[in-house]
């Protein structure tokens, strides 16, 4: 009958510290816990960033606007004066 015999001490290696594995499995953890706040804050940069667009876009779009009144008012003026001086 063979027993199991134990190892004599110091002859294998030493065992991982389980403090080590522990602060490691707590690190993997708190980023798993911390990815959803990320990926949260990524999307509103995201929303921002296109936000800040679509308000460009419409101040331009106002501008162009503002300038084609402008221009026709210009015409309508200079129309006017013309018409004063050839009368």
């Amino acid at each position: 009958m063979i027993t199991p015999t134990k190892e004599p001490v110091g002859s294998a290696t030493p065992d991982v510290t389980i403090i080590g594995a522990n602060d490691s499995r707590q690190n993997r953890t708190r980023e798993m816990q911390l990815i959803p706040e990320a990926l949260a804050r990524a999307h509103m940069h995201d929303r921002l960033r296109e936000a800040q667009r679509d308000r460009q876009s419409v101040r331009l779009i106002a501008a162009r606007r503002m300038q084609r009144r402008a221009e026709r008012a210009s015409l309508r003026a200079r129309r006017a004066l013309a018409m004063a001086v050839m009368h």
